[in-house]
């Protein structure tokens, strides 16, 4: 049958485009939906600010009408520029276990990001490093966390097959909440509560956090330059996140350090595991989905540490003890069991044996972001992508028969 590749252009295919990984992983007792109402704003170029310094392309694959896989490709040009870069990325990517759809969709956006003038295609890898990242190498048995992919292993044998090497390996580690983690960090937190120039801001209701988002996404800014794929958060950008994310956080579990002149120096965001939820749910909020989701949320034994940094100047200071002293003792308190330390880049050693020392601590799952060289068209400055283009291939590409 014919595989024909093109480009996302109706409302009816963005819908194919957002519910295709539901047919894929339909059966896969580990997938967690991502929630349809957050990929209707993800994918929008209308309501997804991104979309302005990205050039982007969306992609469906189909045989006799059917859709039958998807990619997305991304020119970061913020990211690149920022970094002397000339990378396209690939993320969001679907397929069922068919090779020759899987190479025909990374084909097309391979040759979209020569085109577009880029060297190096690298993915999965999103917008920025919040989005899902890499393809699941280890672990696959083991239950899927929020905002991770969850990949079957034929994507990783695919990729590697077309000659992709690792780029940046993700791990990521599950923790037991005991005593002895506790006690460990106790000391250090003890004494960075006796310094008079700082202070620990706690929080019960979601409210009061809403003054600290922008200060906190400053820090963010200033602190994640070296993380692969980060590029600055817009003050636009920052609220889009909070209003996604605010409604599923519990204000216990943020802590904000301060010093005197009130800036923000440090945070930690942790949150519950509800992915339980969004399971049942379907990934639905609407009209019921609210209720499962709820429910997982006050059930959930696991808490996920979602964000966090500390001001390069007041490091080594005690102020990650504090916070993380804080969250423990409000964890048992509400409940919780386990911590998930979420994705973190194999390369960080420091944090790495800082969770390594603790008990129970369990590295159970390990992502990798593959990259490959690929032919550049050379363009003359006055040919370079607007940064607001889009520059798409033609519509509709037929591959085989």
């Amino acid at each position: 049958m014919t595989l024909i590749i093109s480009e996302v252009k109706t409302a009816r295919d963005l819908q194919e485009f957002i519910s295709l990984p539901a047919r894929i992983h339909k059966g896969h007792k580990e997938w967690v939906p991502s929630l349809i109402g957050d990929d209707k704003t993800l994918f929008d170029p209308h309501k997804n600010e991104a979309f302005i310094y990205c050039t982007t392309i969306r992609l469906l694959a189909r045989r006799n009408n059917i859709v039958v896989g998807r990619i997305m490709g991304i020119i970061h040009h913020h990211y690149n520029k920022l970094n002397n870069e000339r990378n396209g990325r690939f993320c969001f990517m679907e397929t069922f276990e068919d090779k020759e759809v899987f190479t025909a969709l990374v084909n097309s956006v391979q040759t979209w990001a020569a085109d577009n003038g880029c060297n190096k295609l690298i993915g999965p890898l999103g917008f920025s490093d919040k989005d899902p990242q890499g393809f699941l190498i280890e672990g696959f048995d083991q239950e899927t966390m929020m905002i991770t992919n969850c990949s079957y292993p034929y994507m990783k044998n695919f990729i590697e097959d077309m000659g992709f090497v690792p780029h940046t390996v993700l791990v990521e580690y599950k923790l037991k909440i005991t005593d002895q983690m506790i006690s460990r960090i106790s000391l250090f937190a003890e004494r960075a509560q006796r310094n008079p120039n700082i202070k620990l801001i706690t929080f019960t209701k979601t409210s009061q956090i809403k003054p600290y988002i922008r200060p906190v996404f400053e820090l963010i800014n200033k602190t994640y330059k070296s993380i692969y794929g980060f590029s600055p958060v817009s003050d636009k950008e920052a609220d889009q996140f909070a209003e996604r994310y605010l409604p599923f956080l519990d204000a216990k579990l943020i802590k904000v350090v301060v010093n005197n002149d009130g800036q923000v120096i440090a945070f930690l965001v942790a949150m519950a595991d509800f992915s339980k939820g969004i399971k049942q749910a379907k990934g639905r909020i609407f009209p019921f989905g609210w209720f499962p989701i709820l429910r997982s949320m006050r059930n959930s034994e696991t808490v996920v540490l979602f964000l966090g940094a500390v001001d390069e100047e007041y490091r080594h200071r005690g102020l990650d003890a504090l916070m993380g002293h804080s969250l423990l003792i409000d964890c048992i308190k509400l409940g919780y069991k386990y911590m998930d330390s979420h994705v973190i880049m194999e390369s960080n050693i420091k944090m790495r044996r800082e969770l390594e020392r603790l008990d129970g601590s369990v590295l159970y799952k390990r992502y990798c972001i593959y990259q490959k060289e690929i032919s550049v068209i050379n363009f003359t400055e006055e040919q370079q992508p607007d940064i607001k283009g889009h520059n798409p291939p033609k519509t509709e590409k037929i591959i085989s028969a």
